[in-house]
């Protein structure tokens, strides 16, 4: 093709503009998904960029996007191909070619990459704050991408106030790159601060509530991610009883919901949370059970402490918040040692004759007692 160029109308730019996709979760990548998003990628621009090393051009334009710069939902492999679109750019501009690479946002028209993008998806990035660029204003940033001489630019286009509203209504984050053009009020950035940033955590917002109010609020809370990741305006939008698949889930939207949950709740949800508690009202229970687990067992699995119930989570941790010394002090240690002997022994065996439960198998009242040396207390 380059060979049949006439030369009294030589070749004097380059624009590198193929792509697909093969999204997924990492998971699910294969070999052959990376190769194949990586060949009209990186091949191809690879290709052209030694092709024409030697011709006079003015310019070498490279359609990389903004998955690479912010990260794409369930895109790491092309991400990761548009990043080199990136990189060569830099590369060439360093040995004096030119090259301007452009980490486009979505586009208006649809192309046979993103024909397949419904209005919910449409919807969705809307809510994100990323507006779909018309095909005029795409080509008034490419013109404009080139008279500022950068070797990356991302022509987006972005609608702030709603990126703001979506990161304060759904405790989201803000992506690295926006974070100073997205300024988020005092009272905004203590509710999306949750449990990691300082803010109040739910386990918190949860003690003053009675066991009634904590389902509604932690099913609330739930509900209201879910109507945001759906596109969704209102929470009540959301059937608490319809299964995720049914509502319009995949392993994508699974894992964006899981994230924002994980984001609200200071919670480390597995990344199949969503199909393992397969509705909005089987999860918020699941939540609710991590967040504040005695209130659901503290009667039936709580441990007597000056008359009081204490739940197993609760002593779980006061035990494990006892310094060395003040256990030295106590005279525990021989007590320690013997229970942590005594779960190596063999079950019914000990120095006495007697039964020895492993440790493993005993319940937190048994550990309690035998640690006091209060074996037959019943209290």
């Amino acid at each position: 093709v380059l060979a049949a160029i006439p030369a009294d109308r030589p070749l004097t730019g380059v624009v590198h503009a193929a792509g697909v996709l093969s999204d997924g979760m990492l998971g699910s990548q294969t070999p052959e998904k990376l190769a194949h998003v990586w060949r009209a990628k990186v091949d191809a621009a690879v290709n052209l960029h030694e092709q024409t090393a030697d011709a006079d051009l003015g310019l070498f334009a490279l359609y990389s996007s903004v998955a690479g710069v912010v990260g794409g939902l369930g895109q790491a492999n092309y991400a990761a191909a548009n990043v080199f679109l990136d990189a060569l750019a830099h590369h060439r501009r360093a040995h004096g070619l030119p090259a301007a690479s452009l980490a486009w946002g979505l586009w208006e028209q649809a192309s046979a990459m993103t024909g397949h993008l419904d209005d919910g998806d449409r919807g969705r990035a809307g809510q994100d704050g990323v507006l779909p660029l018309s095909s005029d204003t795409g080509l008034a940033l490419f013109d404009a991408a080139h008279r500022l001489d950068e070797a990356l630019t991302v022509p987006i286009r972005l609608d702030l106030a709603a990126m703001r509203a979506r990161t304060q209504a759904t405790s989201g984050t803000v992506p690295p790159l926006f974070r100073a053009l997205v300024r988020i009020s005092g009272r905004g950035q203590a509710a999306d601060a949750g449990p990691a940033g300082g803010g109040a955590s739910l386990g918190a917002v949860l003690a003053d509530l009675s066991a009634p109010e904590r389902e509604h609020h932690v099913l609330g809370l739930v509900r209201t991610h879910v109507a945001a990741v759906l596109g969704h305006s209102e929470p009540q939008a959301v059937d608490a009883n319809r299964p995720f698949k049914d509502l319009g889930f995949d392993s994508l939207t699974a894992v964006e919901l899981r994230n924002r949950l994980g984001a609200a709740t200071g919670l480390r949800l597995a990344t199949t949370v969503v199909f393992d508690q397969p509705t909005p009202l089987v999860l918020s229970r699941h939540i609710l059970g991590r967040v504040a687990p005695a209130e659901a067992g503290a009667e039936a699995d709580g441990t007597s402490v000056g008359g009081d119930r204490v739940g197993d989570a609760e002593l779980a941790r006061a035990l494990a918040d006892i310094p060395l010394h003040r256990i030295r002090e106590a005279g525990l240690v021989e007590t320690l040692l013997r229970l942590a002997r005594a779960e190596a022994e063999p079950t019914g065996t000990s120095d006495d004759d007697g039964p020895t439960e492993a440790i493993a198998d005993m319940e937190v009242d048994d550990l309690v007692r035998m640690a006091l040396g209060d074996a037959d207390s019943d209290s």
